[in-house]
């Protein structure tokens, strides 16, 4: 497709696709209860003529055929919002008190359906099959591995996901080869004692001093048992137990988090978490127990399609417009699991604009977006469908 054939009809949604984000900004719903989002999907496929069905409760998945139909490329977008208040001061601020779509999934459902739009106004058939992969929970559970589980990657050759980016400006894409989102682990630890009168500490088992040692041991796990060029990180972030300050606690619960980049160096630190908290209690008299519960897993690019997201960027918008992000975030991002099962690329859509004092991070009330960036994300999507084979 030509750059000026695109942008010319992606302007003429432009509208369209404001009203749409903001529709679904003022009425943001939850993970896992997104009916009416899911209800204003089906609403505007419906009404292109485009076949879908849901999945996994109230996710969306839809297709639209190609010229070359032994090919598909696969977008998603997560619809899901948080619990959060929402202290913008704008007509389209959110009408469900405490809930905020706070981290751009308004945006990222709008880009699909305008992927959809486009096609839809241009009478132009795509070079490809697309499917539209329209995912709930992104910010709780994780929607991806139930919506794949039940078949939304079936006949899908390639998949891309966006995120909007708050760190770069509107017209910039931020690329990223290899891992760009870390793994998570929930930790649960349990250190048991024998409890005493604290003026004759000798009489018990000291638990909470148990798991003082145990933190420091396992935190060793970062500086003496990973290579420093890998990357890993464990916090603990909450303590409780015993009952009087005159009694040896008799037992400590701590609850904590693990982050990785790969998945090898995630098995073999939760393997020496394992063992400091199984073996180093016994040292003390005393017992320690961990349960490792296992959350998203590290997302991790394909180069390939590193390549054609960066060759649209510089397409659309010039050289100058791509920032390669050097560092991994150790947040997580279930869209992981889709590049697990399938190639392709995850990359961020810039959205600030200091001049209209559009600069709050994510994860905030007062989070706002510059709406042009819905426009290049869809050009963005459509120029990678294009660039795919």
């Amino acid at each position: 497709m030509k750059i000026n054939t695109l942008k010319e009809n992606a302007m003429k949604i432009e509208r369209w696709l404001t009203e749409v984000r903001r529709d679904f900004h003022e009425h943001p719903e939850l993970g896992e209860q997104e009916y009416r989002t899911h209800d204003k999907i089906c609403e505007y496929l419906k009404a292109m003529g485009i076949e879908h069905r849901t999945i996994f409760k109230t996710g969306v998945i839809a297709d639209i055929e190609g010229e070359d139909k032994s090919f598909t490329v696969a977008l998603r977008g997560d619809i899901d919002a948080l619990p959060i208040l929402d202290k913008k001061n704008v007509e389209y601020a959110s009408k469900n008190k405490g809930v905020c779509h706070a981290c751009g999934h308004d945006a990222h459902t709008t880009i699909v359906l305008g992927v959809a739009k486009f096609f839809y106004e241009t009478g132009i058939k795509p070079p490809f099959n697309i499917r539209l992969m329209f995912q709930p929970a992104e910010e709780t559970d994780g929607g991806a591995k139930p919506m794949i589980e039940e078949g939304a990657l079936e006949n899908v050759d390639v998949v891309y996901g966006l995120h909007v980016d708050d760190t770069i400006d509107v017209g910039m894409i931020g690329i990223k080869y290899g891992a760009m989102n870390a793994s998570s682990d929930t930790l649960n630890l349990t250190i048991e004692g024998e409890s005493c009168h604290g003026a004759y500490p000798s009489r018990g088992v000291d638990a909470l001093l148990i798991a003082a040692h145990v933190i420091v041991a396992i935190q060793s796990i970062v500086s003496r048992n990973l290579d420093a060029r890998e990357s890993g990180v464990i916090t603990f972030g909450t303590i409780n137990g015993g009952t009087q300050g005159n009694i040896v606690a008799n037992k400590i619960s701590l609850t904590g988090t693990l982050r990785t980049l790969n998945p090898e160096v995630r098995e073999r630190m939760k393997r020496r978490i394992k063992e400091i908290v199984e073996t180093l209690p016994l040292a003390f008299g005393g017992r320690g127990k961990v349960d490792i519960k296992p959350g998203y897993t590290a997302l991790i690019n394909h180069d390939k399609y590193v390549d054609i997201v960066k060759k649209s960027a510089n397409q659309l918008f010039g050289i100058e417009s791509i920032y390669e992000k050097q560092l991994a975030n150790m947040g997580v991002e279930d869209f992981a699991y889709f590049l697990e099962k399938r190639e392709g690329s995850f990359f961020t859509l810039g959205v600030r604009n200091r001049e209209k004092n559009i600069d709050v991070q994510a994860h905030n009330g007062g989070f706002d977006i510059d709406e042009k960036a819905l426009t290049n994300g869809v050009m963005m999507q459509i120029l990678n469908i294009y660039n795919s084979k």
